[in-house]
């Protein structure tokens, strides 16, 4: 099974010394945030088959990558969209991430990240031109250091609209979900800019999208894996969404475990919650669900 860390959090920026002490454990227990009884994950070959990390920061665990490709290889889904600080209070600026960008690729090579220019927000603070504009100087200053590039728009679920209009009412912005015809001149646009710099623009499920340069989006990626072990990783494909063609894998994140402040996140309910539990977090707990009191003992094999 192919692990993924995490698309419920930031692990490498916020929980890399978890991440550590369940590589050494060798699990992590996992709730299913649907309901259910608490289960492991194996961290140990040849269970786990790969590891994805989704981050915006992975400065806190690029020393200790080694630890985690002398079990199983792994791939970095890096998001960078340098949005003005309404819309990501906390998050580093992209010359910062493009500098951590480039030096995973000295390590590990360039197959090792996926930028992701994801979620595209349309907003008063980032109209559709200001997206070109910015995708532009990112994707020039990223060239040779990835060779793609996954692009989705902003779903507005429930949580997601509360956030972003909470946000809008504190700093006087405005937001929109932009008609199936401007999505489509930009998707095209970004992948004209991506293919300049060497890149392909991937989409992550937005299949009535794809086409005019721009292809489905596999961010659980078995093949880029195997690239990168020098063999081949079997995983079956098993997306959570339509449109999805990620292969199976297990997340071992925790929704509201994330202090980004991102004001259009899925993830966090609370972000004053978030911060609490971060910083309650006893590292060497077999769960990021700590509130949840998981043991080792509770957790089904």
């Amino acid at each position: 099974m192919i692990v993924s860390a995490s698309y419920r959090t930031d692990i490498p920026a916020f929980h890399a010394a978890w991440f550590l002490s369940r590589l050494e454990a060798g699990f992590a227990a996992v709730r299913n945030p649907y309901g259910g009884a608490p289960y492991r994950v194996s961290l140990r070959p040849p269970e786990a088959a790969g590891f994805v990390f989704w981050t915006r920061n992975i400065k806190p665990l690029l020393p200790d990558l080694g630890q985690a490709m002398a079990r199983a290889p792994f791939m970095v889904q890096f998001t960078i969209t340098g949005y003005p600080r309404p819309l990501e209070p906390s998050v580093i600026d992209p010359e910062a991430a493009i500098a951590q960008a480039r030096a995973l690729r000295d390590k590990w090579g360039p197959r090792a990240v996926v930028w992701r220019y994801d979620p595209v927000l349309v907003s008063s603070l980032t109209p559709l031109e200001a997206h070109r504009a910015s995708f532009g100087k990112l994707a020039a200053a990223l060239r040779g250091c990835v060779d793609e590039v996954a692009v989705s728009f902003a779903d507005l679920y429930r949580k997601t609209a509360r956030n972003l209009g909470m946000a809008a009412r504190r700093h006087g912005f405005t937001w929109r979900d932009p008609d199936p015809e401007e999505k489509r001149a930009l998707v095209r646009d970004l992948a004209a800019i991506a293919a300049e710099h060497r890149m392909r623009l991937t989409l992550c499920t937005e299949p009535e999208l794809v086409g005019a340069g721009a292809t489905a989006a596999r961010c659980i990626d078995a093949e880029r894996l195997s690239d990168i072990a020098g063999c081949a990783i079997l995983a079956r494909e098993k997306g959570n969404r339509a449109g999805c063609l990620c292969a199976e894998s297990r997340d071992i994140g925790a929704y509201d475990t994330c202090a980004q402040g991102c004001a259009y996140c899925y993830a966090v309910q609370s972000h004053d919650r978030a911060v609490a539990r971060i910083k309650s977090l006893d590292p060497d707990a077999p769960s990021l669900d700590g509130g949840q009191m998981i043991t080792t003992e509770s957790v089904r094999r």
